[in-house]
Order: C-alpha cells, then structure tokens, then sequence
C-alpha cells in the first residue's frame, strides 16, 4: 500500500496516518513518526511493508515494519502523554540512494513518557480503528481549518470539525482524560472557545480543551476559569472543578467568585463541615485571604442557613465583620430570615439594626420577617415603624405580617393602630382570614371595647364566604358576658350548632355564667340539661356556675341535686355553704357542711369561720 503525501507540503503542520503508521511534519521542517497499528488488520503475521514518501528537505525516507503490532491508544496522566499497551516494534529506515541502513528500534511501555516526542500527535480513540483497512480516507479536522489527520481507508474524504456539534465524536468514555495539539496559541482566543464551549453546556469538551491548554503552558482568563466552575457545578463534576480550582490558585488567578462556587460545591457534595474546613484553610492563607469579599461570606453565611445552623452563621458573620468587610443586603436578608426561623429574634433585630446603620435598603422579606420577631419581641413601636416604611418604599405587606401587627398591637392595648392597619388589609389587595378577625376581636376584648367587639363579629357574620372559628364565637360569647346579653349568646350558641361547629364545654360555661350573671337560673339549667343531650360532659366550672345561679334563685333543691350527680368536689361544697349563709339558710349550710365532713372533705378557712359563727348565734 502506498499513500502519497503532497498534504504534508501543502499545510504547515499535519499528521498522515496509513495502516496505523504516522508522518508529521511541521514549520520547521523536521520529521517525525508514530505507530498507530492494529495487529488484526494484517494477515498471518507476515512481513508488511509500509511506504511513505515525503519531501523533506529534499529527503526521501522510506520504512520497513517486521513486527505485528498491538493497537496503541494514548492517554493522559499528570506526568505527560503515556501509552496504555506495553508493546514493542522494530522500525528499520532507508534512503532512496541505498545508503548503508540505518537501524533504529522504538520501545513503547505502559510507562513510558511520549509528551516531548508527540509535538503533532492526536488523541486516538479506542473505538476508532488505525489499522490497514480498504477503504477510504477520512480528514478529521481536530482545531483549526489548518490542521488535518489522514486515515488511509481508500477514496472517499470525511471531515469531522471539532468545533461544531460533532466536537464530542472525538471525546470517548473518559474522555476528559485526553488532549489534543493547539495550533493556535492565542490565549484569549482559546479562553473564548471555552466560554463557547461552557456556555452550551459541553463540559467534556471545555475540559479537554482545558487540559490542552494547561499541558501547553497557556493559561486561560479569569472569566474562562469562572465558567469553567460554574459549569462542572451544573454537571456535578466536582473532580473538574476541583482540578481548575487547583490550576487557578497555582497561577493566582482567582477571585470571590471563583471560591463561592467552590464551597457551594463541596457544601453540596462533601457536607458544610467540607466548606467550613476549606473556608478556613484559605482565611489562614495570604494569597486566598485576598480574595475574600461579602460575595464569598455569604456562600458561607447561605450554606449554613440551609441547615439551619444558626450558631456557625453567626460566627461567620462576626468574623466577617472582624476582617473589616461590611455585609450587603442580600447578607442581612439570609441573616435576619434564618434568625427569625430559628426563633432567634434578639439576633434577627440585631442584624436588622446593622443593615440600617450601614445605610443599606432592606428588602421586602427581610422586613416582613423583622415585623414577626418584633411581635414575638413585643416591640410595638419598631414593627409599626418597619409597617411605615415598607409602604411609603411602594411595598406591599404580606397578610402574616399584618396579622401579626394587628396582634402585636392589640396586646399593647393599641386599638386604634390595630384597627388602621385592619382598614389598610383590603387596600393591599388582601383577605382577611380568621388569624385577621382574631387579632383583632382579642384586641378589643382586652381594652374592654365589648360592644365593638360585637359589631365586628356581626359584620364578619355576614360574609358568606367566611365561617367564623369556635375561637371567635367564643371571644364574642365572652364579651356577652361581660356586657350581660344572655339573649345574644344563646343566638350565638343555637348557630354555633347551626354550622356543625362542635361545641365544648367551656363555650357552654360561658352562656351558663352569663345567664348567671343575668340572673337567669332556669335558662342556666335547660342549657345544663341540653348539655346532658349532646353528651357534652360537664366539669367544675358548670357546676359551681349552675350551683350560684340556682343559689340566688332559690332553687335549693336543684343546688343538692347537682351535688349528688357530681363526684364529691371540695369546691362546690364550699360555694354551696357560702351561698346559703348569705342567703341565710343556716339550718341547710349546717347540714351540708356534716355532709361534708363525712365526706371527708376539707373545708376552706372561710367556710369554718361561717359555721363557727352560726354555731355561736345558737347558742
């Protein structure tokens, strides 16, 4: 077989494979070759004779193989280009003038090192066959439009370009292992190929070209290495980014960013015990410490409000402000949501403090987040403040911060505030829900506003897309009683009923306390006995409340009735002795409290002074 290579003088650098034999020449004219041979394409182990023919310096060369060979695929390891088969060959070499022979014997072993020889050399795939076959010849065309490999197969050309889409035919398994010769050696060309590369998210190649460029002695930018990360980080190859990584602060060309997205990789991959090691190895450098900005403080500050650890964020956070460098509003945003998560709201305040000593714009979150811990702080006055500002910077409150405002003021007794922020819900675009209607009813309970509590509850009475809680029937029933509408809270316990809510029996002991205070002592006791219909078990609180009721009534049989269905309680005695002695009835408190005695219950200081002094008129 004979291959003619009038390329090699057309191109100033190319490579011409013929059944697994290689030539290259370059710029400077000198000649080297490589065996890339496949053992089964010859046949019966006999003599084969490759021939190639090249001008070179006026030169023919010509070579004889002898020996069947094994199929060679090179591949990378930190030490050079190396190949993989131990195999040995024998190359003898002629001149056209019959000169005397010239013998020269290429031994190639696993270890061998062929990265000064390989000047021209191409990666080979294991897949691709080298060998003698009949066919054709195809052009693989690996960097630039200048540099060809030539298979000899027969008579049809093919060419591959590695910097379109086919790029990855020639990167097989494992094939971020490999490299290939850069003709071109222009540092920002090839750093804008692998921002190319990155971008399209063809991360083996990126990193191929990579390698090549890192075993030519050319390094790439800064913004190249960046994306190099960021896409091995997309990619989960923490080995490549580890390997760039490495390669970046050998030659000092990191920065803040480049380290952020080193320690999110190994938070993610290795823990955030991983990234704390590997942030504080790099505070304790002079070189990396450089780098340190409130970019790289907040990866860590976010990493570990992850995990919710607030001890550790805010340890970074003081040590970020021991080395002078002042947070930014994303830090104080991830600091006072995780504290107020956390249910640190003394430190969620203080970092809230500091953002606006620094005279940073807090954002929407961070406010609504310090507006709840100041109403688990009871700080009235800054939650009400923070409300202010939010809406004169055109920020729209959550329902839950409102909610909780409204609470909060309504336990400072800060009615009027709480109702200005309830008006401004529905101009914010928001529904009141029942923790809305809850806040407030509380609020004006507790400043004793009762009939405007009642107002309020009718009004959400009438929304029909609402239904009121067996909490807010209960404020509402409680504010009954204290106003003494015994009719109203029967209304609203019949329609308690009415909505299937379940009603308990404290909602009972409130209607049977306000019929108490109304003095109504029959109602007291149909409400008892529709308990006993609901099977609603009565506890202390009905009983002392229907035994007062019926005392001032004087209902003395329903009083003894009640105590003989209860169990024996020390409290209703006592209530019962005293009721009777203002009442008068002397003759019913003695036998009661005989009863009592023999019962063997205690009676109270107030109950013995009550019968000592009868039993001293008696005598």
């Amino acid at each position: 077989m004979l291959v003619m290579t009038e390329s090699l003088a057309n191109s100033p650098s190319k490579l011409i494979i013929s059944n697994g034999f290689g030539c290259s020449n370059n710029q400077d004219c000198k000649f080297k070759c490589f065996l890339y041979v496949n053992s089964r394409n010859l046949k019966q182990n006999l003599p084969h004779e490759i021939t190639a023919r090249a001008v070179i310096r006026t030169r023919s060369v010509k070579f004889r193989k002898f020996v069947n060979f094994r199929v060679m695929v090179a591949n990378i390891e930190p030490h050079g280009l190396v190949c993989e088969q131990k195999v040995d060959s024998c190359v003898e070499g002629f001149d056209d003038d019959g000169g005397e022979r010239e013998r020269r014997r290429l031994r190639l072993s696993r270890n061998c090192n062929l990265g000064g020889d390989l000047e021209c050399g191409r990666v080979v795939s294991e897949k691709m066959s080298l060998g003698s076959r009949r066919g054709e010849n195809k052009v693989f065309h690996l960097e630039g439009r200048d540099e060809e490999v030539m298979v000899s197969r027969g008579g049809k050309n093919k060419v591959f370009s590695l910097e379109g889409r086919d790029e990855d035919m020639m990167v097989s398994r494992g094939g971020e292992n490999k490299v290939f010769y850069l003709e071109e050696r222009d540092e920002k060309v090839l750093s804008k190929r692998i921002l190319s590369l990155t971008r399209s998210n063809r991360k083996t190649s990126a990193l191929v070209l990579f390698r090549s460029m890192e075993m030519s002695g050319l390094r790439p930018n800064l913004h190249a290495c960046n994306s190099l990360l960021a896409c091995f980080a997309r990619n989960n190859m923490l080995d490549g980014m580890l390997r760039v990584f490495e390669f970046m602060k050998k030659n000092k060309i990191g920065s803040g960013h480049s380290c952020s997205l080193m320690l999110k990789a190994l938070a993610e991959h290795c823990g955030s015990d991983a990234a704390l090691q590997a942030f504080l190895e790099w505070e304790g450098e002079s070189e990396m410490n450089q780098h340190f900005d409130s970019v790289l403080y907040n990866t860590m500050i976010s990493i570990f409000a992850k995990e919710n650890d607030w001890a550790q964020m805010k340890k970074i956070w003081e040590s970020m402000k021991e080395n002078g460098i002042i947070g930014t509003e994303v830090t104080y945003r991830v600091l006072v949501c995780t504290f107020v998560r956390c249910c640190r709201y003394e430190n969620a305040i203080d970092a809230y403090s500091e953002l606006l000593q620094n005279e940073l714009e807090p954002d929407i979150d961070t406010m609504q987040a310090i507006i709840g811990a100041c109403a688990k702080e009871e700080k009235w006055d800054m939650a009400l403040s923070v409300f202010h500002s939010m809406l004169k910077c055109g920020l729209k409150p959550n329902l839950v911060a409102c909610n909780a405002l409204i609470n909060l003021l309504g336990k400072a007794g800060k009615v009027k505030e709480a109702y200005k922020v309830y008006k401004r819900i529905r101009s914010l675009g928001h529904v009141p829900d029942s923790y809305t209607w809850k806040a407030l009813l509380s609020a004006f309970y507790r400043a004793n506003q009762y009939t405007a509590a009642l107002q309020l509850f009718d009004g959400i009475q009438k929304d029909l897309n609402f239904q009121p809680s067996s909490y807010l029937y209960n404020t509402s029933l409680m504010c009954c009683q204290r106003l003494g509408y015994w009719e109203k809270a029967l209304q609203y316990l019949w329609k308690m009923e009415e909505a299937g809510i379940t009603v308990s029996t404290e909602s009972y002991n409130i209607v049977i306390s306000v019929c108490e205070s109304a003095k109504k002592p029959k109602v007291a006791l149909e409400i008892y006995e529709h308990m006993a219909l609901k099977k609603c078990r009565p506890d202390t609180f009905t009983h002392l409340s229907l035994i007062r009721s019926c005392i001032w009534g004087d209902l003395w049989d329903e009083v003894h009735n009640i105590l003989d269905e209860s169990t024996p309680n020390v409290s209703l005695y006592n209530a019962a002795i005293h009721g009777m002695c203002l009442r008068r009835k002397f003759d019913s408190a003695k036998e009661l409290y005989i009863k009592m005695r023999d019962l063997g219950l205690v009676p109270d200081g107030k109950t013995r002074a009550l019968m000592l002094q009868y039993m001293r008129r008696g005598t």
